[in-house]
């Protein structure tokens, strides 16, 4: 999506670590109008594929997957970080690794919220791909179907889209940053 890329460009920054700070308009201030065309976008790319669910990580995630699930015309669920009293014991359960935050958590979904239903996974950023991998084990503990995955910025030369790919799992990213430095950011064409 050329116009994530260039709004990466405009108001991204890269920090050290390879973190990219997009906190101006995609996971802490939010571009709404922006975010609505990321999720018409992603409605075109899985039009054939007959969702019947949304699913992401709290919490940066949300906004693209409620963009996507709006245009989908299909309901959003979100994995919760912590166990909260809103939530029961019956859940499903996945350990992920942040690589931004470089630590583990398990990630927990109600069972009266996810059944047999065909899931797009939806999240902010792709690293390692272990956020959707946990995301698809949750699928599979709830009998499902993962459709695919989308991602809005995939870091693709950390290999977690490509590893996901090579498995057969339709992953698409709005945009694909091949290389990283301090003064310059290549998209993949």
């Amino acid at each position: 999506m050329k116009a994530l890329e260039e709004r990466i460009l405009k108001d991204g920054e890269v920090l050290p670590g390879h973190i990219l700070k997009v906190n101006r308009f995609l996971n802490h201030q939010v571009d709404v109008a922006f975010t609505m065309e990321m999720g018409e976008e992603i409605a075109r790319l899985f039009k054939e594929d007959r969702v019947d669910k949304v699913l992401t990580i709290e919490t940066s995630g949300i906004p693209v997957a409620f963009a996507a699930a709006a245009a989908l015309k299909v309901p959003m669920v979100f994995a919760k970080k912590n166990k909260t009293s809103n939530v029961n014991e019956d859940v499903y359960r996945a350990t992920v690794h942040s690589y931004t935050h470089n630590r583990d958590y398990d990630v927990v979904v109600s069972k009266d919220v996810l059944g047999a239903e065909r899931v797009l996974i939806i999240d902010d950023f792709l690293a390692n791909g272990c956020a959707l991998r946990g995301l698809m084990e949750i699928i599979g503990q709830a009998g499902g179907e993962t459709v695919g995955c989308v991602t809005a910025i995939e870091k693709g030369f950390q290999g977690g889209g490509d590893g996901l790919r090579k498995e057969g799992i339709k992953v698409e990213s709005l945009a694909i940053i091949d290389e990283m430095t301090d003064d310059a950011l290549k998209f993949r064409r």
